[in-house]
């Protein structure tokens, strides 16, 4: 009963040094957890069958607190789930009107904890998901007709609504899984297979990974300091966006974020709020065109921002208005290369390595300082950056994911057993995708496990080969957990016995090639001219822009909307379109590729 609560009897990280940070009240309070009698043994063997009176009182209080959804989780179901599909049966009975999760169907894998937190925040979702499904599928079958409307998931496939009804979980942090996709896609077609992506808003930095082309993967997140046992796009979130506010500390140091202005009031420059925000220090720095503001369809008061910064950070920090934004910028991008520096390093991987490509609104206005302090040597900034989570959702395949729990040493484990299990999940997914009418030539089985040192508490998921599985390939899986082992933590042990927890498999239906298009333009003349007459077709104006380093630079305004592929320019410069501005410091050179990314490079 108590489960959400013990938890895992630790402090969340922030604790070490803020006596005040506690971890998040569980989802359910108290009087609404409820336990049955019947226990299920680690083999799966029934030691205690269900008494089914005590599920029927449990249903009963419930039904009485009037409650929309129930959460079972018993302890082992994920090794034999009958008792949780009883209860489930039970509640239809007693309690039709309430929607059920089951946690041997969202999460069967061990770790009670983190299984029973994972069905909860199902549950606690299932309903208004559901809701808010239904009318989305009336509203686009009125306007559009029969249509097989698909729902992104965290993993980075879509699903069909009947299924996103029942794994509302599946759900959550779908959007910024959606830009990850996006930018693994737009890298691939730029010929760059190594990506940080990050997406700066209004509110927050999200920063993915893109390792061999594809985004980087979990089984383990958390959302809202909840835990989430379900495979997710590893994307990590920090409060630094251009709503987030600038402030003093009772030290007189300058922060920015993680609060922040939010859609209303918004920055300074809205015309509403009155407290500075990184947006207003971009406007000050120049950097923004308050006259062309998403396209020009809203203008951005100038002088507002100016006295937002002059009263909160210039004023108490005794420097005028230009150094106090300048410092604004400064604080914001130190936050962001540490997190990019992070969420890299944690995962044995060099920042250096990689490109930059940087979406969101506010993302190009700062991706060329962030590239340049990483020592990375290229930024990619991707056709439509404002809306570029969007693509994502277009490119997505279908997805399903499936786990087995086996928890078995190296030395025990049976090729011919771990075959079984790996073929009965494949058989699943075919006839999933293959009931949703995807074709069986368009459909990909894609093999994992979760391995770790026998004592270990944590499991690095590692590829595994299409079977059948032969004595041989097991040894080379074990092998391969080796060597990413010591790539993440720079040790790695073959003396050490090696144990098979969960293995995995992702079922992916293949969805139609996606191409982007860009205008066609006779490029013959164009590129005949200097750059002067070639200023003249894409040039809007001049105006003074900050760059660090160089102070204020009168500086070259170029349309986006005007460049076709094959235009180069040179910094400082500015590249603006409807949604967002790519800023293009002294020494930096661009041009436009085949696809209309912005490739910026700089020695």
């Amino acid at each position: 009963r108590d489960v959400l609560e013990i938890a895992r009897v630790e402090r969340p990280d922030a604790g070490l040094y803020d006596i005040f940070v506690d971890l998040p009240a569980p989802l359910v309070p108290r009087y609404l957890r409820a336990e049955v009698s019947e226990r299920v043994a680690a083999d799966g063997q029934v030691v205690r069958p269900l008494n089914e009176e005590s599920a029927r009182c449990a249903i009963t209080s419930l039904k009485a607190q009037q409650v929309e959804a129930i959460a079972v989780s018993l302890i082992f179901s994920f090794r034999n789930p009958d008792h949780e599909r009883r209860v489930r049966e039970l509640c239809c009975r007693l309690f039709p009107e309430a929607v059920v999760s089951l946690s041997s169907e969202i999460a069967p894998e061990f770790r009670e904890y983190e299984r029973t937190s994972t069905v909860v925040i199902n549950a606690y979702l299932q309903p208004v998901i559901t809701r808010y499904l239904d009318n989305l599928v009336k509203a686009v079958e009125q306007r559009y007709g029969q249509l097989d409307l698909r729902i992104m998931q965290a993993n980075g496939g879509s699903m069909s609504v009947a299924d996103a009804k029942g794994r509302a979980v599946n759900m959550v942090n779908s959007g910024p899984a959606g830009g990850a996709l996006a930018a693994a896609f737009v890298g691939r077609l730029s010929g760059d297979e190594q990506i940080v992506g990050v997406d700066m808003g209004g509110t927050s930095f999200d920063i993915g990974l893109i390792i061999g082309g594809q985004p980087h993967t979990s089984s383990e997140g958390q959302f809202e300091g909840y835990p989430v046992k379900i495979p997710m796009i590893d994307v990590h979130a920090i409060g630094a966006g251009g709503g987030s506010l600038a402030w003093i500390d009772k030290g007189e140091a300058l922060n920015v974020g993680p609060e922040s202005a939010g859609a209303d009031p918004g920055p300074a420059c809205y015309g509403k709020g009155d407290l500075p925000t990184v947006t207003d220090a971009n406007l000050v720095l120049g950097r923004l065109n308050p006259a062309y503001f998403l396209g020009g369809a809203m203008k951005l008061d100038a002088q507002r921002a100016r006295q937002a910064l002059q009263e909160y950070v210039a004023a108490p920090l005794g420097l005028p208005v230009e150094e106090a934004a300048a410092g604004v910028v400064r604080v914001v991008n130190a936050n962001m290369v540490r997190g990019i520096s992070t969420n890299t390093i944690e995962k044995g991987l060099d920042a250096r390595d990689f490109s930059l490509l940087p979406y969101g609104g506010a993302g190009p206005l700062h991706a060329v300082d962030l590239a340049r302090e990483l020592g990375m040597k290229r930024v990619i900034v991707p056709p439509y950056p404002g809306v570029f989570s969007a693509l994502g959702l277009l490119v997505a395949h279908t997805r399903y994911d499936y786990v087995a729990t086996v928890a078995a040493n190296e030395k025990s484990v049976v090729p011919a057993d771990l075959e079984g299990r790996f073929a009965a999940m494949e058989a699943q997914g075919q006839a999933q995708l293959l009931a949703q009418h995807v074709p069986a030539d368009k459909i990909r089985l894609v093999r994992t496990a979760d391995l770790r040192y026998e004592g270990q508490s944590y499991e690095l998921n590692t590829p595994v080969p299409p079977g059948p599985l032969t004595a041989e390939q097991v040894r080379r899986v074990v092998d391969a957990f080796h060597k990413l082992h010591y790539q993440l933590y720079a040790y790695g042990s073959v003396d050490e016995q090696v144990e098979f927890i969960n293995l995995r498999v992702t079922a992916i239906g293949l969805s139609p090639e996606v191409r982007l298009g860009v205008k066609q333009q006779d490029l013959a003349g164009t590129l005949r001219e200097n750059l002067s007459g070639f200023a003249k077709e894409t040039t809007k104006n001049r105006r003074s822009v900050y760059f660090f380093e160089h102070g204020f630079v009168e500086t070259l305004i170029l349309d986006r909307a005007n460049l076709p592929p094959g235009a180069t320019f040179t910094g400082p410069c500015l590249v603006e379109e409807i949604a967002s501005t790519t800023v293009v410091p002294p020494g930096a050179q661009g041009r436009v590729d085949e696809v209309g990314s912005l490739i910026i490079e700089w020695r």
